[in-house]
């Protein structure tokens, strides 16, 4: 990601606030992320890490890994960054042809398609909680094992249920608890992510020595 002067001053004040923290340098880097796009410190406390989540999903964006999203506002956001250094395909379930459905909504019933076509894929929900409890559902089923899943849908009934559930699942993940959340600390956490892959394994897949 291509920072300005206003963006590097935006970054001092929040490290400035927050002082020190117990998070890793790479999760404190995808927290403050995430608050320099909304504005919001409450994510300080509020975003999850399982164990290995970034390991994992840095090895997978170097891998070129196929990315899933829920939402295009998702793919949108991510999608320049990505071009610009690993260019892992992105597929976003609203646009994906599925047979209608009365018991799902389509952005449910799209990834559950693109799932099982991709199932080691990294998902990305940034919107659609009934999205992220059908992908949770084919987790829990071992229908699936993805290479990480980023859940951030805000709501009041069911979203934080179906993130909790996230966290049980024997799957790399990062979450947000309770009911915020947003396709745009979805798009700040995948771009925050690509950064330290770029970091970690951008010289060596271009070749450098």
């Amino acid at each position: 990601m291509e920072w300005h002067l206003t963006d590097a001053q935006s970054l001092a004040m929040i490290d400035g606030e927050i002082g020190e923290t117990a998070f890793s340098p790479a999760e404190y880097e995808i927290i403050r992320r995430v608050i320099y796009q909304t504005a919001d410190f409450d994510y300080l406390s509020l975003i999850r890490f399982s164990e290995r989540a970034l390991q994992s999903g840095a090895a997978a964006l170097a891998a070129r890994s196929t990315i899933v999203v829920d939402v295009p506002m998702v793919q949108v956001g991510i999608v320049q960054n990505l071009q610009e250094s690993f260019a892992n395909a992105v597929y976003c379930s609203t646009q994906t042809i599925t047979r209608p459905q009365k018991t799902q909504t389509k952005t449910a019933w799209g990834i559950k398609t693109l799932a099982k076509r991709y199932p080691e894929a990294i998902f990305v929900i940034g919107e659609s909680q009934t999205a992220l409890t059908a992908l949770v559902e084919l987790v829990e089923d071992e229908n699936i094992k993805p290479a990480l899943v980023i859940g951030t849908p805000a709501g009041f009934i069911g979203a934080d249920v179906a993130k909790q559930r996230l966290h049980d699942a024997q799957v790399p993940y990062i979450t947000v608890d309770g009911r915020k959340g947003s396709a745009v600390v979805a798009v700040a956490i995948v771009n925050g992510l690509l950064d330290l892959a770029w970091q970690a394994y951008g010289q060596i897949g271009n070749g450098a020595s």
